[in-house]
């Protein structure tokens, strides 16, 4: 009999160890179908790719696109750029929606004479500019007969061949600048020197602003007409065209893209 209960017993450990065995393995539980492991996989990529792409649009690069033709001949309306967004710091302007609304930079970085950046455009600061920086804090300004002065200094332009590549096919006349820094680019002067905006008064940057000018010198409404940039408005530098479109191909017109696109001017550098 002691024999009998002693084998009943180890008969019945046996059982439990094994059904704590398989709740300890998980056999128990109820078996997850390849779809719900799909579906999890596939949001949880979704989203970290989104996490991913805020984090470096706010702190790296953001894509821009150019819509009209204010900075011709250094970059097109259809071109696409990257602009880096640590280049000169962080204000509410490097985030969505300008929020946090803090005020000032952080990081601030100075930016130089010559950069093409990226700004809120005052006084209403909701709308992306880009134009060429002429300007630093406690320059005098002025533009007389077409060209531009920089510290009562007329900054250096040679004529080269006309730029023919707008539009309508005109050629307009093309100079390569030269800033007092040594920083070299190209501009037009499509009413000569004759035009509306080239003759200005002097203007005399204060602290903390910078003045931009578009190098389609005769068609940009820049500082000449909204006046001073405050540092607080920069978003970035302008760094590279990764794409770049002649507009005769529409978004629903996929079969035309190869032929609108301007394969000469992917990915080179802003300058």
């Amino acid at each position: 009999m002691k024999s009998n209960n002693n084998s009943e017993k180890t008969g019945t450990g046996e059982k439990d160890d094994k059904a704590n065995l398989e709740a300890i393995s998980g056999i128990d539980r109820k078996p997850v179908s390849l779809w719900d492991r799909v579906w999890n996989d596939t949001v949880q990529t979704i989203f970290y790719a989104f996490a991913i792409a805020i984090v470096v649009r706010v702190v790296a690069f953001e894509p821009f696109n150019i819509p009209s033709g204010s900075m011709m001949p250094t970059l097109l309306e259809g071109d696409y750029l990257f602009v880096s967004k640590y280049s000169y710091g962080y204000s509410r302007y490097s985030f969505l929606f300008g929020f946090p609304p803090f005020k000032g930079r952080i990081w601030e970085s100075p930016v130089d004479r010559g950069d093409v950046a990226v700004f809120r455009k005052p006084p209403e600061n909701e709308q992306d500019y880009i134009k060429r920086i002429i300007g630093l804090p406690g320059d005098r300004i002025q533009v007389i007969d077409g060209v531009l002065h920089i510290n009562g200094q007329a900054v250096e332009r040679e004529k080269i061949e006309d730029f023919t590549e707008d539009r309508y096919g005109r050629a307009v006349t093309q100079y390569i600048e030269t800033l007092p820094n040594g920083r070299r680019h190209l501009i037009l002067e499509s009413s000569g020197d004759e035009g509306h905006l080239d003759n200005t008064r002097e203007f005399i940057v204060p602290e903390g602003h910078y003045f931009g000018m578009g190098d389609n010198r005769d068609n940009s409404s820049d500082s000449r007409v909204f006046g001073f940039i405050p540092a607080e408005n920069m978003v970035g530098r302008a760094e590279i065209l990764f794409f770049s479109t002649d507009g005769s191909a529409a978004v629903w017109e996929p079969w035309k893209w190869p032929f609108a696109t301007r394969y000469s001017r992917l990915f080179r550098g802003v300058e």
